[in-house]
């Protein structure tokens, strides 16, 4: 067998003389193996509280160097990279390009300082270990990056992507994927003849000869051989091209698959569209995850991104698993016996000069306590973009075969710590653990014509008058306090995300006359409301909504009928100042009451002018139409106040 290194994905594929059955029996012996594995270690970490990252790691590194049963891990590894790609997919669906212009203050300050301060620290740690700068610098490129895999895996696990720290994360993250472009093309200028050492890094390039497999990637490269602005304007041309697919091919695509009443078909067309993309990217030499990232971003606005999400989850959970598999079945534990104490301290003083600068960027953007420990220990590790660079870097001469495999096993042991930094995060913090902890959903064992999604505040008014009235009610709730509280009152409820199809299914959404959406999450909400709409075209959906804006996105996800949390509750507050300003009752129940009629006209009206994508304020026909709308209110009022004028004088 002979290596050759892949373009798109760390280390070499290894290619096999043997005759094609063995090697699919090899195949299917390795995948049964990982799957095994897996079956059995995840369970048990999460059992011992140590995450399900760790789990794989520690399951990688048995069947690895420990048993043997996997000799060649980049077969798999091959397919296992793919959830990396499909999980940055997954956060592109959940960000609207608004969100993500939004977040610019922390992707250009917060992430670009932290890619920079590292760097330079790392770099000067280097030259003082005696490597030359250009190659001091090419290994703080690599390892300034931390594992977004790994990150957003126990972020999401821990229920921690909304939280300061988690999302101050999330940006350093994001702004790491997106850098991973410009540090390609650096690289290869770091590997100057003038800056490299004689006889050190020339017999590297003898490693890497396999002029058949370089004529093959040439042929499948869109770029290769093009000058400069020839390569720019393909690769323009290739993200406008995905942009504009996005834009206004998705939508007539999906409705004719939806057309077709096969769910399977959707699974299908996702997975395409995820593969297809990331082998573009491929094709002009950009990061897959980045591709498939921005064609998420895009898609943030389609009826149908709840669709692409819950088709891809799947996908994306196992093959990260697999990552992370390999990742520990990779692991060089013969090199690491040989020298422990300098892999390890060197793993250990990388992620302590990225803690440093971590915390210290988090102070100065205002991150305190739990959010600031949390953002410091989570992002501190090297992450899989370090093997992507550090494979280049070895095949472009930058750096020695002996200083890649010691890169490649410091990165690898800074990803086996991590789950250990998470671990003591929640010991720092037992108290917010706690409140994050995970329970079992129940078995949902009744259904009824009136179904309700969030038992909170809004939600108990409602079920206590509808049950009062005697009619039959199913609640659920994904706060496990909420449901332990309200059965004690005699109130039976079932714990569990509201969002979930099958929990849907199963609490009779099939069979139910109405839908109560109640969730104190507007983007859960609208996301129910939406699901709810496409599977039953027949329910009478209500809508609990935060305020006017989210009004307006339960309006075009099908809701029926709205009801603002604080409206009513305002409306007659205003009624009560009437009364006390020289109104009768009578004179303020009026103007409540045609106040009232005016809102809900206004709403419906103002509906179809508002434009996710811009906020109200610069959106220049809705400023207008509400303008002319505040205006007709005054005048509506003031005739039905002097209607009731004239009657009362006749």
């Amino acid at each position: 067998m002979s290596p050759v290194a892949s373009p798109a994905f760390p280390g070499p594929i290894w290619k096999s003389s043997q005759p094609a059955e063995k090697r699919v029996d090899s195949f299917l012996f390795q995948a049964s193996v990982f799957l095994l594995a897996a079956v059995i270690a995840v369970p048990l970490a999460a059992r011992l509280g140590l995450g399900s990252v760790l789990g794989y790691l520690l399951a990688g590194l048995v069947i690895g160097p420990g048993l043997g049963l996997i000799v060649a891990t980049d077969d798999i590894q091959h397919f296992a990279e793919f959830g990396v790609v499909m999980m940055l997919f997954i956060i592109g669906l959940e960000l609207e390009p608004r969100a993500l212009w939004d977040m610019r203050h922390r992707l250009i300050g917060l992430g670009g300082l932290q890619i920079v301060l590292t760097t330079s620290a790392i770099l000067a740690g280097g030259m003082a270990l005696g490597l030359a700068w250009p190659t001091a610098l090419a290994v703080g490129l690599a390892l300034a990056l931390s594992s977004t895999a790994i990150v957003l895996q126990t972020l999401n696990e821990k229920n921690l992507m909304q939280t300061n720290g988690g999302r101050s994360a999330f940006s350093v993250l994001l702004t790491q994927d997106i850098a991973v472009i410009p540090i390609l093309v650096i690289l290869p200028l770091l590997s100057i003849p003038a800056f490299v050492s004689p006889g050190t890094f020339l017999q590297e390039n003898s490693d890497h000869g396999d002029h058949g497999t370089d004529a093959h990637h040439a042929a499948m490269s869109l770029v290769e051989g093009l000058p400069g602005w020839g390569a720019a304007l393909v690769t323009l041309a290739v993200i406008a091209a995905i942009i504009l697919a996005g834009v206004y091919g998705a939508r007539p695509l999906f409705r004719y698959i939806h057309a077709a009443h096969l769910p399977e078909m959707f699974t299908a067309v996702a997975l395409l569209i995820v593969i297809g993309i990331a082998f573009l990217m491929m094709l002009v030499g950009l990061s897959p995850a980045l591709g498939t990232f921005l064609a998420g971003v895009v898609l943030a606005n389609s009826e149908f991104r709840h669709e692409l999400e819950s088709d891809i989850e799947p996908f994306k959970g196992l093959l990260l698993g697999l990552f992370f598999i390999t990742v520990g079945a990779g692991i060089d534990v013969e090199s690491l016996l040989r020298e422990p104490m300098t892999i390890l301290g060197l793993a250990l003083a990388v992620i302590l000069v990225k803690g440093i600068v971590l915390y210290g960027l988090g102070r100065a953007f205002g991150l305190r306590k739990r959010g600031l420990w949390l953002f410091t220990l989570g992002l501190a590790q090297a992450g899989e973009f370090g093997f992507v660079l550090i494979s280049f870097g070895r095949q472009q001469s930058v750096f020695s075969a002996d200083l890649g495999g010691r890169l490649l096993l410091i990165i690898a042991m800074t990803m086996l710590i991590t789950p250990l930094l998470f671990l003591l995060f929640d010991y720092l913090n037992k108290g917010f653990s706690k409140l994050t902890e995970s329970a079992e959903e129940d078995a949902i064992d009744e259904e009824g014509p009136v179904l309700i999604a969030g038992i909170g505040r809004f939600g108990q008014i409602v079920n206590r008058l509808v049950r009062s009235a005697g009619h039959r009610t199913v609640v659920l709730d994904h706060d496990i306090k909420t449901i332990q509280l309200i059965r004690r009152f005699g109130v039976k409820g079932f714990f569990g995300d509201p969002t979930r199809p099958e929990l849907l299914h199963a609490a009779g959404i099939d069979s139910a006359r109405v839908l109560v959406a109640a969730l104190d999450d507007p983007k859960a909400t609208t996301k129910l409301v939406a699901y709810a709409r496409r599977i039953r075209p027949d329910l009478h959906i209500v809508a609990r909504a935060r305020d006017r804006t989210h009004v307006y996105a339960l309006y075009q996800a099908g809701a029926n009928d709205i009801v603002r949390e604080m409206f009513d509750s305002s409306l007659r507050a205003g009624r009560y100042v009437l009364e006390n300003v020289g109104m009768s009752e009578f004179e303020a129940a009026i103007a409540e009451e045609t106040f009232y009629h005016h809102d809900r006209r206004t709403i419906r009206e103002l509906a179809q002018l508002w434009d996710p994508s811009i906020p109200p304020a610069e959106n220049a026909a809705y400023v207008a139409r509400s303008k002319e709308l505040e205006r007709e209110l005054e005048t509506e009022l003031y005739t039905a106040l002097t209607e009731r004028g004239k009657q009362d004088a006749a």
